[in-house]
């Protein structure tokens, strides 16, 4: 996602495809590429936020598409149907022949990209003393997702915007998406099987005010039209998106179609923020920018129930309430950023001592659905930083705390979280488009949360029928190639220790490859 920010170094394979297509077509075709650098410089969401696979881990997942408001398209039928997936990778490749181009900052008044992202993924069995119904499975298994998304923006007025974003997708997780709190793709949560389904991803309305200091340019890109404005200005952003796109931005671990594919390192573990089953949600956010610093506050609409697509209307009711603190510095003439993010949710939410306490009173195993019948509140904080090291290095950070009494409602199964890492250019080997980077996480589980699972207990994620516990630990590698200038390839190696939170399975291991095309 790029920041209303002075703009940061050109992305030189994009450039590069712009330059050769300049060339040959001067005048334009009236497509947009994509945009030439990453910048903090605008609040333009453009990335996704995973969150949980509303398909097959429970009954409740299992709507029809009419249910869901979905459109079904006409796909292959079998799970593990290979057509499906070679279909996908030709296509991810296929439109990465095709040119684009983007109009200037001064004559712009509307914009078209496109990406198309693949990932394969495979996991090598592993060891289990037993398994549950929510378990990661201990055999060999294989899984896919595809995403292609439009972006479309056109300007209303001065500094007023709006953004459409149709999105498909199709794909199969491991596991039916369970045993983990850092699940291995952080696509795979738009995804509903084997069948590619279309539907709204984004509609929003952005307004920026320019106040004084400095003039800024903000370049054209994904969800962001190239604008004019200053240092010191208000933004304001309402409508259908993702959280994601404003809250807890990190130049190098945010977006899994381009750097890491973990759910651990796209924002913290621990952040449960409102969002549908796919990472979207409705809402509005206010941002004030003064120099180097920035505040961000915003209210989102919960699902009606956890985990869900269906969002929960009465925002005044149930709602996630978001502020981050946000200050931009140089260290040794490098930049960085520190983020401040603090949490509120409010919601029809299960707390694990009432699920504790009434099975010891029935003497049957803990359930959350039993006591999930007053709205409560969840509160968490965290702290995020990025620095650059050299032209070449770039490392980050993450930390949240949340209290850890109530379910998980909207993200992953982690009540406390750490993450960081490194990622690198490749022009320190000879082969300046290349990127390669590793990051080390961890997820733990708060007292009531794990009680609950070792008394037999079930989450939405989770659930071995007993439990050793241990911390989750995720550790991840990959190395990206550009194979054309709008398309990339990425092979990414994840090792887990203590699934779920338990010493008696694991460690596992996936292997993925990932293809990526942008317009």
């Amino acid at each position: 996602m790029q920041r209303h920010r002075a703009s940061e170094e050109p992305r030189a394979r994009q450039c590069a495809a712009l330059a050769w297509f300049q060339a040959r077509w001067p005048h334009g075709t009236g497509l947009l590429r994509p945009s030439c650098s990453r910048t903090n410089a605008a609040t333009r969401p453009s990335r996704l936020a995973p969150r949980v696979e509303p398909s097959g881990c429970h009954q409740h997942r299992r709507a029809t598409a009419s249910e869901r408001g979905e459109r079904p398209i006409r796909w292959p039928r079998r799970q593990r149907d290979g057509k499906a997936q070679a279909s996908a990778l030709a296509f991810v490749c296929l439109i990465g022949l095709l040119p684009c181009q983007a109009l200037g900052a001064d004559d712009q008044p509307w914009q078209l990209h496109a990406q198309s992202t693949y990932i394969f993924q495979a996991k090598p069995g592993f060891r289990a003393l037993y398994s549950g119904p929510n378990s990661l499975s201990p055999r060999w298994e294989d899984s896919y997702s595809w995403t292609i998304t439009l972006f479309l923006g056109a300007r209303l007025w001065s500094g007023g915007a709006v953004y459409f974003n149709p999105e498909a997708a199709q794909g199969v997780p491991l596991s039916r998406l369970t045993g983990l709190a850092g699940f291995t793709n952080g696509e795979i949560s738009r995804t509903a099987g084997p069948h590619l389904r279309l539907y709204r991803a984004r509609l929003y309305a952005q307004q920026v005010i320019p106040l004084s200091g400095a003039t800024t340019s903000i370049e054209e890109g994904e969800n962001q039209l190239a604008l004019e404005t200053t240092a010191r200005r208000v933004v304001f952003t309402v409508g259908n998106l993702a959280l994601l796109d404003i809250f807890d931005e990190n130049r190098f671990a945010h977006d899994p179609r381009s750097d890491f594919l973990n759910w651990a390192f796209m924002t913290h573990a621990a952040y449960d923020y409102a969002a549908d089953a796919r990472g979207y949600s409705w809402g509005g956010v206010a941002e004030f920018y003064w120099d180097d610093w920035a505040v961000r506050v915003g209210r989102f609409a919960q699902p009606k129930e956890p985990n869900q697509l269906p969002l929960d209307s009465r925002i005044f009711v149930h709602f996630g309430d978001q502020l981050e603190i946000e200050r931009q510095f140089n260290w040794s003439s490098r930049a960085g950023a520190l983020r401040v993010l603090g949490m509120r949710n409010r919601a029809r939410m299960a707390r694990y001592a009432d699920a504790l306490r009434l099975a010891n009173a029935t003497g049957s195993l803990p359930d959350l659905n039993l006591v999930r019948s007053a709205a409560r509140e969840k509160f968490g904080v965290g702290l995020n930083i990025e620095q650059e090291l050299s032209a070449t290095v770039g490392v980050f950070g993450r930390g949240f705390w949340a209290d850890g009494e109530t379910e998980t409602y909207a993200f992953t199964e982690a009540d406390r979280s750490a993450s960081g890492g490194v990622t690198i250019s490749g022009e320190l080997w000879g082969r300046a488009l290349d990127r390669a980077g590793i990051a080390l996480a961890r997820q733990w589980l708060s007292a009531p949360h794990r009680e609950y699972l070792r008394a037999g207990g079930l989450g939405f994620f989770l659930g071995d029928g007993a439990l050793r516990y241990r911390p989750e630990t995720v550790l991840e590698l990959f190395y990206a190639v550009p194979i054309v200038p709008q398309a990339e390839v990425t092979l990414d190696y994840q090792a887990i220790w203590n699934p779920g939170y338990n010493a008696d399975r694991g460690p596992v291991q996936v292997w993925s490859t990932r293809f990526r095309v942008l317009l």
